[in-house]
């Protein structure tokens, strides 16, 4: 059979991830959720603070708190202890001149104080605190509104919420926000080839690993998923799983299909449901890829093979899901590494070859190929922890010299 990809002409990651840009917009649609529930939301509405941060005035440090008034600093000084300040209760004295009060990380210090000493600075002789010279004064008070003042933003609209972001809402005394809802998502495999785990493999079949894979890459506070199984080749089931899954989902990604095989269905029954593109992408793993809509879900038709699954949704499935649900584009992380083994490749595509990424003890970057490079190999993902990127004009990279490496998220 021939191979029409090698004849039609390649479309860059680049342009492919414009064009998808250019053609989806964020979901409709806000919740509000409580901070537990809101752990890597996207936020709707920017916030605002209720109240200054600190609310009062209070100890960075163990120690004792006076006023610098009270002291030469040049010099030793003595003071009586009028009473402590307790982190939750405060010193219910008025400061006097002479005085001061021991005092607690976080506790509220005595209007008439400006200045806390640590602890370790000074000594107990019966009720006064000897202090030596040269003591720094006017530090270790935490004013109210250092950090935020009433009225002031938190955090704008389109801010993915971290476990930072709640503690920060917390600390306003905020106890549920604004969260634009996930984005709901259909996701299955096709292929007559294809059998779930635990069932024995006839002549020809393979155990359908990409649906694990998807699942793992869209856990996601983001995305609300479901799993549809998989469909054969056979065009009235694939019409109607693609028919029922655009009824309730904003998005549909398929795996196999996407190709020019006779029994590649997908381009066929996506013509009569939707209006689909099919692209051939300058990117190894991964040429073949359909974007489209189906009704008013977006459809993304991935490869067969499970790298290009992975190296697919992640370098353009990936970003047009963070616009869908309000992200702002954000470009994955490149650091320059030392290839430490001479690694093949032919003109043409771009490559995201599989690799390990080290760092000796100067702090310099080393980078090996993981092993096999096949589309197919799993296991020489699974031991990976980065893509070594290869640009469409290279033909091959000895050992020695630098490359652009992406380290891995967690989610692989």
């Amino acid at each position: 059979m021939t191979d029409l990809c090698s004849r039609e002409a390649l479309l860059s990651i680049e342009a492919a991830r414009a064009r998808i840009a250019a053609s989806i917009r964020p979901v409709a649609g806000v919740e509000r959720v409580t901070l537990p529930h809101a752990l890597g939301r996207v936020l709707a509405e920017p916030v605002r603070s209720p109240l200054d941060i600190p609310h009062d005035r209070n100890a960075a440090v163990d120690g004792y708190a006076f006023s610098s008034r009270d002291i030469d600093a040049w010099q030793p000084f003595r003071l009586r202890l009028a009473g402590v300040s307790w982190a939750g209760k405060p010193f219910q004295g008025l400061l006097k001149a002479g005085e001061c009060v021991r005092i607690f990380t976080g506790a509220v210090v005595p209007s008439a104080a400006d200045s806390v000493v640590m602890q370790e600075f000074a000594s107990v002789d019966g009720g006064h605190i000897e202090f030596p010279a040269a003591v720094p004064a006017r530090r270790f008070v935490r004013e109210i509104g250092e950090d935020v003042k009433r009225g002031e933003f938190l955090c704008g609209a389109g801010k993915k919420l971290g476990a930072i972001e709640l503690g920060l809402f917390a600390s306003a005394g905020i106890y549920d926000v604004a969260v634009k809802r996930p984005v709901t998502i259909a996701y299955f495999s096709t292929g007559d080839e294809l059998t779930g785990i635990g069932q024995p493999l006839a002549p020809g079949q393979i155990h359908d690993s990409n649906r694990y894979i998807l699942g793992g890459l869209l856990d996601d506070p983001h995305y609300r998923a479901a799993d549809l199984g998989v469909i054969g080749d056979d065009r009235r089931q694939l019409e109607d799983a693609l028919s029922q899954a655009a009824l309730s989902h904003d998005v549909i990604i398929t795996t196999g299909g996407a190709s020019v095989g006779e029994a590649d269905f997908i381009q066929q029954v996506l013509a009569g449901l939707g209006e689909v593109h099919v692209w051939k992408i300058a990117m190894k793993p991964g040429k073949p890829l359909a974007f489209g809509k189906i009704g008013n879900a977006w459809f993304f038709g991935l490869p067969g093979n499970p790298v290009a699954v992975a190296v697919t949704f992640q370098q353009i499935v990936e970003p047009a899901l963070r616009r869908l649900v309000g992200l702002a584009p954000a470009n994955p992380l490149r650091i320059k590494a030392t290839l430490t083994t001479a690694l093949k490749k032919e003109i043409g595509r771009l490559e995201f070859q599989r690799g390990i990424l080290t760092q000796d003890a100067a702090g310099e970057f080393f980078v090996a190929c993981a092993g096999g490079q096949g589309s197919h190999m799993l296991a020489a993902m699974s031991a990976s922890n980065c893509y070594i990127i290869l640009p469409t004009d290279c033909g091959g990279v000895p050992a020695g010299e630098p490359v652009w490496v992406e380290p891995f998220r967690t989610a692989l």
